[in-house]
Protein backbone atom coordinates (compact mmCIF):
# COMPACT_ATOMS: atom_id res chain seq x y z
CA UNK A 1 0.00 0.00 0.00
CA UNK A 2 2.81 2.40 0.91
CA UNK A 3 4.56 1.68 -2.40
CA UNK A 4 1.36 2.44 -4.31
CA UNK A 5 0.93 5.76 -2.49
CA UNK A 6 4.56 6.70 -3.18
CA UNK A 7 4.13 5.87 -6.87
CA UNK A 8 1.01 8.02 -7.08
CA UNK A 9 2.77 10.91 -5.35
CA UNK A 10 5.77 10.60 -7.68
CA UNK A 11 3.50 10.62 -10.74
CA UNK A 12 1.68 13.70 -9.46
CA UNK A 13 4.97 15.55 -8.96
CA UNK A 14 5.97 14.65 -12.51
CA UNK A 15 2.65 16.01 -13.84
CA UNK A 16 3.20 19.25 -11.95
CA UNK A 17 6.69 19.56 -13.43
CA UNK A 18 5.22 19.12 -16.91
CA UNK A 19 2.66 21.84 -16.22
CA UNK A 20 5.45 24.11 -14.99
CA UNK A 21 7.31 23.58 -18.28
CA UNK A 22 4.20 24.30 -20.32
CA UNK A 23 3.77 27.57 -18.43
CA UNK A 24 7.47 28.39 -18.83
CA UNK A 25 7.24 28.07 -22.61
CA UNK A 26 4.00 30.06 -22.74
CA UNK A 27 5.48 32.85 -20.63
CA UNK A 28 8.62 33.02 -22.76
CA UNK A 29 6.43 33.32 -25.84
CA UNK A 30 4.21 36.01 -24.33
CA UNK A 31 7.24 38.03 -23.28
CA UNK A 32 8.97 37.81 -26.68
CA UNK A 33 5.82 38.67 -28.60
CA UNK A 34 5.42 41.90 -26.67
CA UNK A 35 8.44 43.11 -28.65
CA UNK A 36 7.73 41.21 -31.88
CA UNK A 37 4.23 39.78 -32.35
CA UNK A 38 5.57 37.49 -35.09
CA UNK A 39 8.37 36.07 -32.92
CA UNK A 40 8.71 32.32 -33.54
CA UNK A 41 8.88 29.80 -30.71
CA UNK A 42 9.95 26.21 -31.37
CA UNK A 43 10.36 23.83 -28.41
CA UNK A 44 12.62 20.82 -29.02
CA UNK A 45 11.34 17.39 -27.87
CA UNK A 46 8.74 17.00 -25.10
CA UNK A 47 6.04 16.68 -27.76
CA UNK A 48 3.45 15.43 -25.27
CA UNK A 49 3.32 18.91 -23.72
CA UNK A 50 1.07 19.80 -26.67
CA UNK A 51 -1.73 17.63 -25.24
CA UNK A 52 -4.01 18.00 -22.26
CA UNK A 53 -2.62 15.99 -19.34
CA UNK A 54 0.19 14.89 -21.70
CA UNK A 55 -2.29 12.49 -23.27
CA UNK A 56 -2.94 12.54 -27.05
CA UNK A 57 -6.37 11.01 -26.39
CA UNK A 58 -7.44 14.09 -24.42
CA UNK A 59 -6.98 16.66 -27.17
CA UNK A 60 -4.52 19.46 -27.71
CA UNK A 61 -3.53 22.02 -25.13
CA UNK A 62 -4.73 25.16 -26.89
CA UNK A 63 -2.75 27.62 -24.74
CA UNK A 64 0.49 25.77 -25.39
CA UNK A 65 -0.15 25.46 -29.12
CA UNK A 66 -0.99 29.16 -29.39
CA UNK A 67 2.38 29.96 -27.82
CA UNK A 68 4.47 28.01 -30.32
CA UNK A 69 4.98 27.82 -34.08
CA UNK A 70 6.44 24.37 -34.50
CA UNK A 71 8.08 21.38 -32.88
CA UNK A 72 11.73 20.39 -32.98
CA UNK A 73 12.33 16.66 -32.70
CA UNK A 74 15.54 14.65 -32.48
CA UNK A 75 16.06 11.02 -33.58
CA UNK A 76 12.56 10.18 -34.74
CA UNK A 77 13.20 7.43 -37.31
CA UNK A 78 16.95 7.03 -36.89
CA UNK A 79 19.08 6.99 -33.76
CA UNK A 80 22.24 5.79 -35.43
CA UNK A 81 20.40 2.82 -36.89
CA UNK A 82 16.81 2.71 -38.11
CA UNK A 83 14.72 2.70 -34.92
CA UNK A 84 11.38 4.46 -35.46
CA UNK A 85 9.84 5.95 -32.33
CA UNK A 86 6.27 4.99 -33.10
CA UNK A 87 4.77 6.73 -30.09
CA UNK A 88 6.23 10.10 -31.04
CA UNK A 89 5.48 9.55 -34.73
CA UNK A 90 1.84 8.99 -33.83
CA UNK A 91 1.70 12.21 -31.79
CA UNK A 92 3.33 14.21 -34.56
CA UNK A 93 0.85 12.91 -37.09
CA UNK A 94 -1.87 14.51 -34.96
CA UNK A 95 0.02 17.79 -34.74
CA UNK A 96 1.46 18.26 -38.23
CA UNK A 97 -1.68 19.92 -39.60
CA UNK A 98 -1.41 22.49 -36.81
CA UNK A 99 2.31 23.26 -36.58
CA UNK A 100 5.53 22.79 -38.54
CA UNK A 101 7.49 19.67 -37.57
CA UNK A 102 11.30 19.96 -37.74
CA UNK A 103 13.11 16.63 -37.32
CA UNK A 104 16.83 16.17 -36.76
CA UNK A 105 17.89 12.61 -37.52
CA UNK A 106 21.20 10.94 -36.68
CA UNK A 107 22.51 8.19 -38.96
CA UNK A 108 25.67 6.18 -38.28
CA UNK A 109 25.90 5.23 -41.97
CA UNK A 110 25.79 7.90 -44.67
CA UNK A 111 23.98 5.43 -46.92
CA UNK A 112 20.91 5.97 -44.74
CA UNK A 113 20.73 9.75 -45.22
CA UNK A 114 18.38 9.50 -48.20
CA UNK A 115 16.07 7.10 -46.37
CA UNK A 116 15.94 9.32 -43.28
CA UNK A 117 14.99 12.29 -45.44
CA UNK A 118 12.42 10.27 -47.37
CA UNK A 119 10.67 8.92 -44.29
CA UNK A 120 10.29 12.38 -42.79
CA UNK A 121 9.23 14.21 -45.94
CA UNK A 122 6.71 11.46 -46.69
CA UNK A 123 5.15 12.30 -43.31
CA UNK A 124 5.07 16.01 -44.08
CA UNK A 125 7.96 16.85 -41.73
CA UNK A 126 11.02 18.86 -42.76
CA UNK A 127 14.28 17.16 -41.91
CA UNK A 128 17.95 17.75 -41.15
CA UNK A 129 20.18 14.66 -41.15
CA UNK A 130 23.55 14.47 -39.46
CA UNK A 131 26.15 11.70 -39.63
CA UNK A 132 28.87 10.77 -37.06
CA UNK A 133 31.23 13.61 -38.00
CA UNK A 134 28.38 16.07 -37.52
CA UNK A 135 26.76 14.66 -34.38
CA UNK A 136 27.17 17.99 -32.56
CA UNK A 137 25.73 20.18 -35.34
CA UNK A 138 28.98 21.73 -36.56
CA UNK A 139 28.86 21.20 -40.33
CA UNK A 140 26.87 22.58 -43.24
CA UNK A 141 25.67 19.75 -45.50
CA UNK A 142 26.29 20.16 -49.21
CA UNK A 143 22.74 19.28 -50.23
CA UNK A 144 19.59 21.23 -49.37
CA UNK A 145 16.42 19.08 -49.44
CA UNK A 146 13.70 20.68 -51.56
CA UNK A 147 15.90 23.67 -52.32
CA UNK A 148 13.89 26.66 -53.54
CA UNK A 149 14.04 30.39 -54.22
CA UNK A 150 10.84 31.22 -52.31
CA UNK A 151 10.78 33.93 -49.68
CA UNK A 152 10.06 32.22 -46.37
CA UNK A 153 8.13 34.78 -44.38
CA UNK A 154 6.74 32.39 -41.79
CA UNK A 155 7.69 28.96 -40.49
CA UNK A 156 4.83 27.13 -42.19
CA UNK A 157 6.40 27.86 -45.60
CA UNK A 158 9.78 26.30 -44.76
CA UNK A 159 10.79 23.21 -46.74
CA UNK A 160 14.20 22.61 -45.13
CA UNK A 161 16.50 23.92 -42.42
CA UNK A 162 20.11 24.10 -41.30
CA UNK A 163 20.98 23.14 -37.70
CA UNK A 164 24.39 24.69 -36.94
CA UNK A 165 24.94 25.49 -33.26
CA UNK A 166 28.57 24.37 -32.87
CA UNK A 167 31.11 26.87 -34.26
CA UNK A 168 34.34 24.91 -33.79
CA UNK A 169 34.85 24.37 -37.53
CA UNK A 170 35.01 28.10 -38.20
CA UNK A 171 38.03 30.26 -37.39
CA UNK A 172 36.00 33.44 -37.19
CA UNK A 173 32.47 34.78 -37.07
CA UNK A 174 32.96 36.19 -40.56
CA UNK A 175 33.96 32.80 -41.95
CA UNK A 176 30.84 31.23 -40.48
CA UNK A 177 28.61 33.99 -41.81
CA UNK A 178 30.10 33.68 -45.29
CA UNK A 179 29.51 29.92 -45.27
CA UNK A 180 25.90 30.26 -44.12
CA UNK A 181 25.19 33.11 -46.56
CA UNK A 182 26.31 30.89 -49.44
CA UNK A 183 23.48 28.41 -48.76
CA UNK A 184 19.82 28.24 -49.76
CA UNK A 185 18.35 26.78 -46.57
CA UNK A 186 14.91 28.18 -45.71
CA UNK A 187 15.59 28.31 -41.97
CA UNK A 188 18.91 28.84 -40.23
CA UNK A 189 19.17 27.58 -36.65
CA UNK A 190 22.30 28.96 -34.97
CA UNK A 191 23.50 30.02 -31.52
CA UNK A 192 23.23 33.62 -30.36
CA UNK A 193 26.96 33.60 -29.71
CA UNK A 194 30.11 32.87 -31.68
CA UNK A 195 32.87 32.00 -29.21
CA UNK A 196 31.18 34.09 -26.54
CA UNK A 197 30.46 37.11 -28.74
CA UNK A 198 26.83 37.73 -29.64
CA UNK A 199 25.80 38.25 -33.23
CA UNK A 200 24.67 41.79 -33.99
CA UNK A 201 21.39 42.76 -35.60
CA UNK A 202 23.19 43.77 -38.81
CA UNK A 203 24.93 40.39 -38.96
CA UNK A 204 21.69 38.49 -38.41
CA UNK A 205 19.93 40.63 -41.00
CA UNK A 206 22.57 39.66 -43.55
CA UNK A 207 21.88 35.97 -42.89
CA UNK A 208 18.18 36.44 -43.64
CA UNK A 209 18.80 36.35 -47.41
CA UNK A 210 19.47 33.07 -49.18
CA UNK A 211 22.23 32.85 -51.76
CA UNK A 212 19.55 32.79 -54.48
CA UNK A 213 17.97 35.99 -53.16
CA UNK A 214 14.99 34.51 -51.35
CA UNK A 215 14.15 35.58 -47.82
CA UNK A 216 14.62 33.12 -44.96
CA UNK A 217 14.20 32.87 -41.21
CA UNK A 218 17.06 32.93 -38.69
CA UNK A 219 16.30 31.29 -35.36
CA UNK A 220 18.43 31.30 -32.21
CA UNK A 221 19.11 28.22 -30.12
CA UNK A 222 18.57 28.60 -26.37
CA UNK A 223 18.74 25.94 -23.66
CA UNK A 224 15.92 26.48 -21.17
CA UNK A 225 16.05 23.16 -19.31
CA UNK A 226 19.71 22.95 -18.35
CA UNK A 227 22.41 25.43 -17.38
CA UNK A 228 25.61 25.54 -19.40
CA UNK A 229 28.92 26.44 -17.74
CA UNK A 230 30.23 28.20 -20.85
CA UNK A 231 27.37 30.74 -20.98
CA UNK A 232 27.66 34.40 -20.00
CA UNK A 233 25.32 33.95 -17.02
CA UNK A 234 27.38 31.22 -15.31
CA UNK A 235 29.13 32.33 -12.10
CA UNK A 236 32.43 30.90 -10.90
CA UNK A 237 30.92 29.90 -7.55
CA UNK A 238 28.20 27.80 -9.17
CA UNK A 239 28.16 24.03 -9.31
CA UNK A 240 25.94 21.07 -8.47
CA UNK A 241 23.44 22.24 -5.79
CA UNK A 242 25.08 25.69 -5.75
CA UNK A 243 22.61 27.37 -6.13
CA UNK A 244 20.18 24.69 -4.98
CA UNK A 245 18.21 24.91 -8.24
CA UNK A 246 21.19 23.43 -10.12
CA UNK A 247 19.85 19.98 -9.52
CA UNK A 248 21.44 17.18 -11.52
CA UNK A 249 24.36 16.40 -13.84
CA UNK A 250 23.47 16.08 -17.50
CA UNK A 251 24.91 12.71 -18.49
CA UNK A 252 27.11 12.92 -21.57
CA UNK A 253 27.60 16.69 -21.30
CA UNK A 254 30.26 17.66 -18.77
CA UNK A 255 29.44 21.37 -18.93
CA UNK A 256 25.69 21.06 -18.35
CA UNK A 257 23.36 20.59 -15.40
CA UNK A 258 19.62 20.03 -15.28
CA UNK A 259 17.98 22.86 -13.39
CA UNK A 260 14.79 23.38 -11.45
CA UNK A 261 13.46 25.38 -14.36
CA UNK A 262 10.45 26.64 -12.41
CA UNK A 263 12.66 28.61 -10.02
CA UNK A 264 12.45 32.39 -10.34
CA UNK A 265 16.23 32.88 -10.41
CA UNK A 266 16.55 30.60 -13.47
CA UNK A 267 13.54 32.04 -15.24
CA UNK A 268 14.90 35.55 -14.73
CA UNK A 269 18.02 34.45 -16.59
CA UNK A 270 15.92 33.22 -19.50
CA UNK A 271 13.24 35.91 -19.96
CA UNK A 272 11.36 38.86 -18.52
CA UNK A 273 13.98 41.60 -18.24
CA UNK A 274 16.40 43.60 -20.38
CA UNK A 275 19.36 41.45 -19.36
CA UNK A 276 17.63 38.14 -20.06
CA UNK A 277 18.73 35.62 -22.67
CA UNK A 278 15.54 35.95 -24.72
CA UNK A 279 15.85 39.75 -24.75
CA UNK A 280 19.40 39.40 -26.08
CA UNK A 281 18.03 37.18 -28.87
CA UNK A 282 15.32 39.73 -29.67
CA UNK A 283 17.80 42.61 -29.65
CA UNK A 284 20.06 40.70 -32.06
CA UNK A 285 17.22 40.60 -34.59
CA UNK A 286 16.51 36.88 -34.69
CA UNK A 287 13.13 35.80 -36.03
CA UNK A 288 12.58 33.41 -33.16
CA UNK A 289 13.98 31.05 -30.54
CA UNK A 290 14.50 27.30 -30.54
CA UNK A 291 13.96 26.09 -26.96
CA UNK A 292 16.09 23.07 -26.12
CA UNK A 293 15.58 20.63 -23.25
CA UNK A 294 11.90 21.34 -22.63
CA UNK A 295 11.83 17.66 -21.66
CA UNK A 296 13.72 18.58 -18.47
CA UNK A 297 10.60 17.64 -16.52
CA UNK A 298 11.33 13.99 -17.39
CA UNK A 299 14.35 14.14 -15.12
CA UNK A 300 13.16 16.41 -12.32
CA UNK A 301 10.13 16.05 -10.09
CA UNK A 302 8.52 19.22 -8.84
CA UNK A 303 9.06 19.20 -5.10
CA UNK A 304 8.80 22.79 -3.93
Amino acid sequence: MLAALFSCSKEKRSDIAAEKMQNFVINISNYARKFNPAFIIIPQNGIELAFNNLNPDEGVNVSYLNAINGFGVEELFYNGQYAPDNERISMLRQLKALKKIMVSEYVSDNNNIADALSKNYNEGFICFVRSPDNYHYKQIPGNVPYENALSITNLSLAQNYLYLINTENFSSKQEMMDAVSATNFDVILIDLFFNGTAFTSSEINRLKTKANGGQRLVISYINIGSAEKFRYYWKKTWGLYHPLWIKKKYEGYDDEYWVKFWKEEWQDIIYGNDGSYIKKIIDAGFDGAYLDNVEAYYFLYYND
